[in-house]
Formats: C-alpha cells, structure tokens, sequence
C-alpha cells in the first residue's frame, strides 16, 4: 500500500486546487504578505519600506528552499497562499530533529474566504512537515486566524519579543 499523497489528504472546495510555489511567485506571495498585514492593521509606509527586502528575501528562500510555499488557485488566478520556513535549529526536549517549521504569510482573497482555504493551506503545510519528518511547528496568529490553528492544534506559547531599534543604548 502506498502512503496518499498531500493532495490525497486535503479535500478542496469545488474549483479550487492547490500547487507549490516556485521563485517565479514571489511578487505574488509579497503581495499576500502585504495584504495580510494590511488586514492586521499594519502601517502602510512601513510595508512599503520593507517590500523590496522582503520580495529579495522571498525569491531567494523559495530558491535555496529554506521557504516552501503553498498557493490555491479558483480557476487561473491565486487567491490564498500559505509557507513553511524551515529553521534549522539544534535538537531540544521538544524535538530530536534539528528542524523546526514555521508557518507563515497565511493569507486568503477577501472574496474566497468562508471556505476553509487557510485550513486546507495548513494542513497542505502540515502534511508536508510530517512527510519532512519535522515534529515541531510554530506561526503567530492573528486574532481572525486564532481559531482556524486552535482547531487544527496549535496551542499558545510564552513566547516573548524585543525590538531592537538603532536608538537603543549599546
């Protein structure tokens, strides 16, 4: 018996269907990155400070595949697309494997949300880190996306954070 493939695993809405991303979709993933933070309530002039880093950062992940990324498709266009940063981090208590994934830039066209593609996104990305053999998956939620990662898991962490600004004492 074989092992089903993702796409075996995630029943999709009709006319909806998924693929991976490759260097070639960068500006789009940059562009749903840039729309999520948007919904998020993010500053306009600091996403676009950021843009040309991020999009740089993004082709180069999706080229050396430090960065796996998700992309649903209704009919030709994209319209959610999800990733995998896939850290390399020494084993620990929690996991064995010296990888970790990271879920991030889950996002979904305001138009097609409703229908659980950001759930089917994450599970395509969950299935691929068991298929990678990875045991330890992190994302930060929003408040709108809490409930979608509480159902499939995810539990809150204590997890802390600093920022580090060029007017901060040495």
């Amino acid at each position: 018996m074989t092992t089903p493939s993702i796409s075996d695993r995630v029943t999709w809405p009709d006319g909806y269907s998924w693929r991976l991303a490759a260097p070639a979709d960068a500006e789009l993933i940059q562009f749903h990155r840039e729309a999520m933070f948007l919904d998020m309530g993010a500053e306009t002039v600091k996403l676009r400070r950021a843009h040309a880093a991020s999009l740089i950062w993004h082709r180069r992940s999706l080229d050396n595949g430090t960065y796996t990324g998700f992309l649903v498709e209704h009919g030709n266009p994209v319209v959610a697309s999800a990733g995998v940063l896939w850290q390399d981090l020494p084993p620990s208590a929690l996991s064995e494997g010296p990888v970790r994934a990271y879920i991030l830039n889950v996002y979904v066209s305001p138009e097609h949300r409703g229908r659980a593609l950001a759930r089917h996104l994450v599970d395509v990305a969950l299935q691929e880190c068991r298929r990678r053999g990875v045991t330890v998956v992190t994302l930060h939620a929003s408040g709108a996306g809490r409930p979608t990662y509480a159902r499939l898991g995810f539990q809150p962490t204590e997890e802390m954070r600093l920022i580090l600004t060029a007017d901060d004492p040495s």
